[in-house]
């Protein structure tokens, strides 16, 4: 418990971030997407495959960047979220399934803030698992065992195999929620999440519903998630209890923070760590991939305290520079 309350405590989660930096230039964008939708032509199936995994993981960083980098609350119970999105995906229920799980644990987590809140959350994730196990659900969730998600061919007759179909059906999806989140931090929703984020009793002095915003930002936020947790399940082509532990959770809360807590398009980059680097690290050392894996965190953090944020505004600050000599 020590370890969690230390992590809460020192993310830079409450650090205001302004508006603007919040996204990525007009420029930076357009090359962004140019990669991400001309990438999946030149590589094979299972690269296809990988890409996808980093959108959809993208996806759940940015649902958890908007809870904690928009409004100030903690989670880390995002891959309870994740499995409800997964589930829902695999018996054919409606997503909104998981905006409703999450704004009805919003509820009563506004009576709790910070370590707390972690803490919550944390004993939400531990039990999704088990609950998913339980008989009383098991012709729905197939228990231990499962279920088998049929990924789509693509529609119209496509000349394109399943997994390039799905990879731009997410880029499509990814996409939008992303246009949705920068629209969503920028108005006045968003800013009553930011200004609870930055001082609590003062927005609520202002005439802010503190208790209506931060179960809307949980809401949101398990919404986003749990259609990541959906497109997950559609690209791995299975669903199992296992699957949706805490580890997921604190790989998301990685994510967030390595990519840059309140900056969006960090999303991308922590996703990308979250999948990768553990396979660089096994590819050093197969038998100490963990420690290996832990210093290459350690040296991320202390270097970039603040992420990938922190290296774009470099980057923008030498570009500035250059462009004036």
């Amino acid at each position: 418990m020590s370890a969690i309350q230390e992590v809460v405590t020192e993310a830079p989660a409450v650090e205001a971030v302004p508006k603007r930096a919040m996204t990525l230039g007009y420029g930076s964008s357009l090359v962004m997407l140019a990669l991400l939708i001309l990438a999946p032509l030149f590589v094979k199936n299972f690269i296809i495959f990988q890409l996808t995994m980093l959108l959809i993981y993208a996806l759940a960083v940015l649902a958890l960047n908007i809870l904690t980098g928009g409004s100030g609350q903690f989670s880390l119970g995002q891959s309870a979220f994740y499995a409800v999105g997964a589930y829902t995906s695999a018996i054919l229920m409606e997503h909104i399934v998981c905006f409703a799980f999450g704004f009805l644990f919003g509820q009563p987590a506004l009576r709790l803030s910070g370590v707390y809140l972690a803490l919550a959350t944390f004993a939400l994730a531990t039990a999704m698992p088990q609950l998913l196990k339980l008989g009383y659900f098991e012709h729905w969730t197939g228990g231990v065992q499962g279920l088998v998600v049929t990924k789509p061919d693509a529609p119209f007759g496509l000349p394109m195999s399943q997994d390039m179909w799905l990879y731009y059906f997410t880029l499509a999806v990814t996409i939008a929620i992303y246009i949705f989140s920068v629209n969503l931090l920028k108005s006045r929703s968003g800013r009553a999440f930011m200004a609870i984020r930055d001082n609590e009793i003062a927005a609520s002095a202002m005439g802010i519903d503190v208790a209506l915003y931060k179960t809307l930002a949980f809401g949101v936020s398990a919404g986003i998630t749990g259609v990541a947790g959906g497109l997950g399940a559609i690209a791995v082509q299975f669903v199992a209890p296992d699957g949706y532990t805490i580890t997921l959770a604190i790989s998301l809360f990685l994510g967030m923070v390595v990519g840059g807590v309140g900056w969006l398009p960090g999303s991308i980059v922590g996703s990308a760590f979250i999948i990768f680097v553990p396979n660089i690290a096994e590819g050093i050392s197969k038998g100490l991939s963990g420690a290996v894996f832990g210093v290459l965190l350690f040296l991320v953090i202390f270097l970039v305290p603040h992420g990938a944020r922190q290296v774009a505004m470099v980057a923008q600050q030498l570009t500035g520079k250059l462009r004036k000599n």
